[in-house]
């Protein structure tokens, strides 16, 4: 029997020692909600899940980009529609100042009206979303996923000849209504295909939007596999180390009670 040296005290403390500490990471995993607290706990799964989220961060970020560009396409189209009310009713203009029933002055309300649809016709190719110009017949590229992939959105204009033949005609006289018709129509089917286009832009949109979806709830999915905690496992866990830290403290002051009896030796 020794007193310098109580083994059974040394054991007990560093026992302890570690119960404490597993306790100490338990209540930090619990209270982070997070299975890593430290890089310690998980180097290379750490470095996955840093990995992870910083790509659900670019998904995010390509996912507003797509929802800017839908909504850039959807204010075109927008604008579009009535620019096909407007240049209906031009056409309609013509045909009725085509009427021989008509007089001068008649006429002459028409191109009134013709003129004015036209001037709003005008306007509109020069309308902004944001500063970027919704008309000038530039394609668009839109980041479509985190490693910077674009999609080509295809653009329209309304400066082009077909347009403004059709905004700039005269339908003061017969002959001027006729070509007016002509005219309008070329627009209104020009019109039909820049409406196609910009559909097509869309629906394209809409895919990729859904995809980035997808990838990021995917994404978000395998990092919590090795970041998030699982509550039921660690409470568990730690309901286990409290009661070895609790066990352990009263095994330390027992081992450590336990030179006295050498008193009774020298009694």
């Amino acid at each position: 029997m020794v007193i310098n040296t109580n083994i059974s005290a040394l054991n007990a403390a560093s026992q302890l020692m570690q119960s404490q500490a597993s306790l100490s990471q338990s209540l930090q995993r619990l209270s982070s909600g997070s299975q890593i607290t430290s890089p310690a706990d998980d180097p290379a799964g750490l470095a996955v899940s840093m990995q992870l989220t910083s790509e659900t961060s670019r998904v995010t970020a390509a996912s507003n980009n797509v929802a800017d560009a839908t909504s850039f396409s959807q204010t075109q189209d927008g604008y579009l529609q009535q620019v096909n009310t407007a240049l209906s009713r031009m056409s309609e203009l013509a045909i009725e100042s085509q009427d021989v029933t008509k007089t001068t002055s008649d006429r002459a309300l028409y191109q009134q009206e013709y003129s004015a649809l036209g001037s709003y016709i005008n306007n509109v190719s020069t309308q902004e979303f944001n500063g970027v110009s919704l008309f000038d017949a530039a394609t668009l590229n839109v980041t479509t996923d985190p490693n910077g992939d674009t999609f080509g959105m295809v653009g329209m204009t309304l400066k082009s000849a077909t347009y403004t033949t059709a905004t700039s005609d005269n339908i003061t006289s017969v002959s001027g209504s006729q070509k007016a018709v002509l005219d309008t129509e070329k627009a209104i089917n020009q019109l039909a295909s820049d409406r196609a286009n910009i559909g097509a832009n869309e629906e394209s949109l809409s895919y990729y939007s859904n995809q980035l979806s997808a990838l990021g709830n995917n994404l978000k999915a395998a990092n919590s596999q090795i970041a998030d905690v699982d509550v039921a496992t660690e409470s568990t866990t730690y309901a286990k180390d409290n009661i070895l830290v609790q066990t352990g403290t009263a095994m330390l002051a027992q081992a450590n009670s336990m030179p006295q009896s050498v008193l009774k030796l020298l009694s």
